[in-house]
């Protein structure tokens, strides 16, 4: 049984894998990890040794088939935690993230399913990520952000990728929470702001890297 440290590596080797290229650098897992690079490394090459992931000195690591299925398994816990946080224990969803990190570890997969079947099977977490299936499979879509969707269209938001408190708390007062619906009126890159317009409500101005940590769809 993977121990809680290689379960966080290959998590976040996963999760990083998903937002770039295919090779994670240390640099950037290191970084994830809040740890130095020296220290992933040798962590890296013990995954290595234990076949969880694949590793090339100087230009970064990837997951085999059998660390992602643990990565996946650890992802699945996690994002389930949080929906049961927010959705039963009335969690505020900027405070569940560290909480979740704490259960993942300590959950077994007879709970794990039983939390699953409770929660009526979520498809996704309440920050919009998706939830592995029981059987290893994820949602991988592509989504446009606020910062890149056409203007003048219904959107839905989908998704919050930034889940720092702040961010989630901005969010929150923003009402730009998954489920909400809104119209991009205005881009204006020389001041780097887009204009987010919702049915009622004042129009409402937001940076354009705070927007592109919101995914949208078609509403």
């Amino acid at each position: 049984m993977a121990t809680s440290t290689v379960e966080d590596y290959l998590k976040h080797i996963l999760l990083l894998s998903e937002r770039g290229p295919d090779l994670v650098s240390m640099g950037a897992l290191a970084a994830a990890l809040e740890v130095v690079p020296g220290t992933a490394t040798t962590m890296v090459k013990a995954l290595a040794g234990e076949g969880f992931v694949e590793h090339r000195p100087r230009e970064g690591v990837r997951l085999t088939p059998s660390g992602r299925r643990v990565a996946l398994t650890v992802l699945r816990k996690h994002r389930l935690v949080e929906t049961f946080l927010v959705n039963v224990l009335k969690m505020d969803w900027s405070a569940v993230h560290a909480e979740a990190e704490q259960l993942e570890h300590a959950i077994s997969d007879e709970v794990l399913d039983r939390l699953d079947a409770l929660l009526a099977h979520p498809t996704t977490d309440p920050h919009g990520d998706p939830i592995p299936s029981r059987k290893g499979k994820i949602n991988s879509q592509v989504y446009a952000t606020l910062a890149t969707c056409l203007t003048g269209r219904k959107l839905r938001v989908v998704r919050v990728t930034d889940q720092s408190s702040e961010f989630l708390h901005f969010a929150e007062q923003s009402t730009l929470q998954p489920g909400t619906v809104v119209r991009v009126t205005d881009r204006n890159l020389a001041a780097g702001l887009v204009t987010v317009q919702q049915a009622a409500g004042t129009p409402l101005a937001v940076s354009l890297v705070a927007a592109g940590k919101i995914l949208v769809e078609p509403a």
